[in-house]
């Protein structure tokens, strides 16, 4: 017979879950602390993605020569392949054009697909005033007004792109020129491609020099004449035809504005010179092989017989007045 509780003992009550653990200190703060890891680890992932994007854009321009064909072009690279049937072993490359639009697909038309504009040829001092009068408004609109002077000369346009105390042309003590200056000197490009005379590029430094003065070390020859180079890929980036330049020069700091003071910062500068066509071919015949306006003066030696009226005007220009 099953005997009954006593009365003094209630009825048995189970608690559960009571106690402390060791583990109940860092509550939920280990969650806070793994969310943090993974944002930083993603920003970090975005980070390097944005520097190898930029890295690869970096690349591309210093693969792409100045007239936009690639330096790898011949060194065993081969050509994008375009088009085709997929897993076809048949290679197919654009056609080259001939410059004639064709007629659904049929003939061609006897007039030119894109015909080119006439180019201006500007040897009159009127032309050259009108072409400095454009390219100073083209550095007013980009912001560097102060920076460019042009001055009308015998043998063309001299167009100075200078540093100011505020601007510069270039970052500093290095041949990669700022904004601004890229810009407008793209902005250039297309304005020079409509004409027919060609141009000197000059670089020009200050007169601070490297710490090394050692003769193979980088030094404001080497300054001038990259900057000057990085000037013509700037502007045959802006469309510019390669043609058009005559000349790339680095003259260091042998040039100067400012007389007076060697280290001011408009002496550190770019220069233009768009020749007249007679000077054209006046440096071109005297790097190039002689012409038929050559006098013997001895044996193998020979030299440039100068234009009559030419000198006859020099002589007038250099005779003292009375």
């Amino acid at each position: 017979m099953l005997k009954p509780h006593d009365k003094g003992h209630g009825e048995t009550i189970v608690k559960r879950g009571g106690g402390k653990h060791k583990h109940d200190e860092h509550g939920g703060a280990w969650k806070v602390a793994f969310a943090d890891f993974c944002l930083a680890l993603m920003c970090l992932f975005l980070v390097l993605w944005l520097m190898a994007a930029r890295n690869t854009e970096s690349l591309e321009q210093v693969l792409t020569e100045s007239d936009g064909n690639r330096t790898d072009q011949g060194k065993g690279v081969m050509p994008q392949q375009v088009g085709g049937p997929r897993g076809s072993l048949i290679e197919r490359f654009p056609m080259p054009r001939t410059g004639y639009a064709d007629v659904q697909g049929e003939g061609k038309s006897n007039e030119p697909a894109n015909p080119q504009p006439a180019k201006v040829n500007y040897q009159s001092p009127e032309d050259l005033k009108k072409l400095a009068d454009a390219l100073a408004e083209m550095s007013k609109d980009a912001g560097l007004a102060n920076n460019l002077e042009s001055v009308i000369t015998p043998y063309g346009l001299r167009v100075m792109l200078h540093d100011t105390d505020k601007q510069g042309m270039f970052v500093r003590g290095s041949a990669v020129p700022t904004g601004r200056f890229a810009t407008l000197l793209k902005k250039m490009g297309p304005l020079f491609a409509q004409m027919e005379n060609q141009m000197l590029i000059v670089g020009h430094t200050d007169s601070a020099q490297y710490a090394d003065t050692s003769y193979f070390a980088f030094s404001n020859w080497n300054l001038s004449s990259n900057r000057a180079m990085a000037a013509r890929a700037q502007l045959l980036l802006g469309t510019m035809p390669a043609e058009s330049v005559l000349q790339v020069v680095g003259m260091a700091d042998r040039a100067p504005l400012n007389l007076k003071n060697a280290a001011a910062s408009e002496n550190r500068r770019i220069e233009l010179l768009i020749l007249t066509t007679g000077q054209a071919d006046a440096i071109k015949a005297m790097f190039g092989m002689p012409g038929e306006n050559t006098a013997e003066l001895g044996k193998d030696i020979d030299a440039q017989v100068p234009d009559a009226g030419v000198l006859q005007q020099l002589r007038n220009t250099l005779a003292p007045k009375r």
